[in-house]
């Protein structure tokens, strides 16, 4: 097959490792494959820098493709996206993220491409978004689905929510959980090294994230319960992996706070390295206020670590009350304090969930899984259009 992935951004994001990992899939198996991508600059790190050495497949840049709406630059996109497609006459078309996704699948549609498939890592209309944005959004979205074949979700609450805006109709959707390296964190195991490096005492209970220091990532209800925490737990520390325009304010507020020399900021790391991140971790939180579903959940999961997380969109598919970790609701942070007292205060649960988070996630996640499925799909939808 010849196989075209688009996605607005290769930052270093989760949406991102997922479509390198499914074109990869696909350029493993001999398929001809390539990844079509708009600049990536700024805060969050271009991903494509990290992994040129498992790249097996060409990428081309859209100048045009920007994640800002754009009336001009949009159009432009389009008509690049257009003539593209024409000319390489792909078989299969995959979008991802919002904007790539909307005028990626209408650009495929419009060159006459055989299979236009889509994948939502996470949606843009959500409840902190402005109301005029979320209606623009829901009729973008209804649009491109009737220009589309197949819509992947990352969780089944993005079915279920795009089907409650009326976006697609039921039998368009499949689950396809996002995949990922697993195995570095199924065996990760602490280094000290790392550890000093960090500014982590040796006998520290660690509690971490991964996550981008940007808006609704959690960070502003994590900062309202560390002066508590720090004063009860006088063996606490905190680990962020992550960079973005919240850095400063958070370090401000920490020096302000008192405890600035009870957190350590990693900054951005790469995804091939988060595994040695998240080993010096005891528990892990991800208070993120829209998703798809964490990557930084499965992760923190495949390494053993319980997670605390807010019972939102794909979360709950991993994160289980009790046994892989607590779910609080969004925004209520007395009951995310407990939580987090409570996995501080009984080691010997956080063993139990060590086991039961491994168990869970460790045949479901890994990159290759998924990118067979998608193969197969991809396969399948095509014999049934060429039946027609």
């Amino acid at each position: 097959m010849k196989v075209c992935h688009i996605i607005t951004r290769m930052i270093v994001g989760g949406a991102q490792e997922n479509t390198l990992f499914s074109a990869r899939g696909l350029a493993d198996h001999g398929h001809e494959v390539e990844l079509i991508t708009g600049p990536s600059p700024g805060p969050e790190g271009e991903l494509l820098k990290n992994e040129k050495n498992i790249l097996n497949f060409p990428v081309v840049e859209c100048p045009y493709l920007v994640r800002e709406i754009s009336p001009v630059k949009d159009f432009q996109a389009y008509c690049f996206l257009v003539k593209y497609f024409r000319e390489k006459k792909f078989d299969v078309v995959h979008t991802h993220s919002s904007k790539a996704g909307i005028i990626g699948r209408l650009a495929a549609r419009a060159a006459g491409v055989p299979l236009v498939v889509h994948t939502i890592h996470g949606l843009a209309f959500h409840r902190f978004e402005k109301p005029w944005k979320n209606r623009m959004y829901i009729l973008l979205e209804r649009f491109a689905a009737k220009r589309c074949d197949r819509i992947y979700a990352v969780a089944q609450a993005m079915i279920d929510q795009s089907l409650n805006a009326g976006i697609g109709k039921k039998e368009q959707y499949k689950v396809v959980y996002s995949g990922m390296e697993l195995e570095p964190f199924l065996t990760s195991v602490r280094e000290k090294t790392l550890r000093q490096s960090l500014g982590i005492p040796e006998d520290a209970l660690v509690i971490g994230t991964v996550a981008r220091l940007f808006p609704l990532k959690g960070y502003e209800e994590l900062f309202r319960m560390i002066p508590d925490l720090v004063k009860k737990y006088p063996k606490l520390h905190f680990l962020f992996v992550g960079n973005g325009t919240l850095r400063e304010d958070l370090e401000s507020q920490a020096e302000k706070g008192g405890f600035r020399n009870r957190i350590s900021f990693a900054g951005l790391v790469p995804p091939h390295e988060v595994y040695r991140y998240v080993a010096q971790m005891d528990i892990l939180v991800h208070f993120s206020l829209r998703e798809g579903l964490p990557r930084a959940a499965v992760q923190g999961l495949a390494s053993g670590k319980p997670v605390i997380a807010y019972a939102l969109d794909g979360t709950p598919e991993v994160v289980h009350p009790g046994s892989t970790g607590f779910l609080v609701e969004p925004g209520d942070t007395q009951e995310a304090e407990k939580a987090v007292e409570f996995l501080l205060d009984h080691e010997d649960k956080r063993l139990e969930m060590e086991a039961n988070g491994r168990n869970l996630v460790k045949d479901v996640f890994g990159w290759k899984r998924m990118s067979d499925i998608l193969m197969e799909d991809y396969k399948e939808q095509l014999a049934e259009k060429q039946k027609k």
